[in-house]
């Protein structure tokens, strides 16, 4: 048994070991088009590699896998957080959960989950060529029994011509974790700022997204905004990233239940400025800018705030608006969404439906997620159900 992987990331790394384990007799070769393996494992997570998730927090997989979830939410049956958790702790690397649930190594290492993945791809005698660019598929497909492909995410469609041979669908791929630019002078000037639980929402849309916002010097970021930008990753680039964003400040309340906060601080504060007494989401600065936006005088007493002022402002609190003017940088940008689709798949095996013996695992596939581990579970999890799949094909060739 002859077997091809096309790319040495995460998912063709995975595969390659698995597959030698599942099958010792075979021979596994890993083309890397780079000059080393594993090197966006060597950078995520700030260089720590976010190895996986608890899944603790997890409600469905539809909300960490905007696409491929329900593709997700069966091959994890297969190989799961917790398989990926003891196999990399089986392979020497002692891992830890974050209160977050967000798993990292203990030593907070990229590296050692590099070091010792490759390892073990040469004690097990996988061989490695870098350097080595495919640029068309069928020059493999005359050597090896089985192709796997595994090139990652590509920024655009044409990093995927060299599976034009086979004539294979692909959704066109789009970046799908970034933050958003908004022109606002004085919005700028509170970069720094964090609000801790805030609800997010692309207007028009039944998109949403909550988590902790963070201001920044060109617009907003954040958990609340990654995560909405993941989930609205196409939507957005079709409409050239120009959007209107709505935000409640206070998460998941509704406005009665903010006026009725904004009235306590009134009837125990009635002397006292609004801007020098506020709910204690806020810091001071940013009270001052919000009341402001809702057309409030930061010299009024709350005394003199009538009903219809204090309305006025728990309505803003709730849906406070902002126009979106384009997409910031991210330093997980490298996460897109789109690639071979799904439907070209079988979803048990991960094989091409039209060409047999060719296989598909981790980003190139038309999966992506969240940020907190989900990513790279999905290159362990798909890289090992395709090693399997082709175990099991081999042996039952073999009886």
């Amino acid at each position: 048994m002859k077997i091809a992987i096309i790319g040495g990331g995460a998912a063709g790394c995975f595969c390659a070991i698995n597959a030698k384990r599942l099958i010792p007799e075979s021979e596994v070769v890993i083309y890397e088009g780079g000059n080393k393996l594993l090197a966006k494992v060597a950078i995520t997570g700030g260089g720590r590699c976010n190895v996986t998730n608890s899944f603790k927090q997890v409600v469905s997989t539809e909300r960490v896998y905007p696409r491929g979830s329900k593709l997700m939410k069966h091959l994890l049956k297969v190989f799961s957080h917790t398989d990926a958790y003891n196999w990399f702790e089986e392979i020497g690397v002692p891992l830890m959960t974050q209160e977050d649930e967000c798993v990292f190594p203990v030593s907070q290492d990229a590296m050692e989950i590099v070091n010792k993945m490759d390892i073990t791809l040469r004690r097990l005698g996988v061989i490695v060529k870098l350097k080595n660019q495919i640029s068309d598929i069928t020059t493999l497909q005359k050597e090896y029994d089985c192709i796997v492909v595994t090139v990652g995410g590509k920024p655009k469609i044409s990093g995927m011509d060299f599976l034009s041979p086979l004539d294979i669908k692909c959704v066109p791929p789009v970046p799908s974790l970034f933050t958003f630019n908004i022109k606002d002078k004085e919005l700028h000037e509170l970069m720094g700022t964090v609000v801790k639980q805030v609800s997010t929402r692309l207007s028009g849309t039944k998109m949403t997204a909550s988590g902790p916002l963070l201001i920044t010097h060109w617009g907003m970021s954040g958990p609340a905004i990654l995560k909405l930008s993941s989930y609205g990753a196409r939507w957005l680039a079709e409409n050239d990233y120009q959007a209107e964003l709505a935000i409640n400040w206070f998460d998941d309340k509704n406005e009665e239940e903010v006026l009725s906060i904004i009235k306590d601080l009134a009837e125990t504060n009635q002397k006292k400025l609004l801007i020098s007494v506020y709910p204690n989401i806020f810091i001071q600065r940013h009270w001052q800018y919000l009341i402001t936006k809702a057309g409030l005088s930061t010299e009024r007493r709350w005394m003199d705030t009538g009903p219809k002022q204090m309305r006025k402002l728990a309505s803003m609190l709730i849906n406070d608006t902002y126009r979106i003017t384009g997409k910031g940088a991210y330093k997980e940008e490298f996460v897109t969404c789109g690639g071979v689709a799904l439907t070209e798949i079988n979803k048990n095996t991960l094989e091409s439906i039209n060409h047999k013996g060719i296989y598909f695992a981790g980003e190139v596939l038309d999966i992506d997620a969240l940020t907190g581990g989900f990513n790279l579970q999905a290159a362990w999890t798909t890289g090992y159900v395709v090693s399997k799949a082709i175990a099991e094909k081999y042996y039952s060739n073999n009886v």
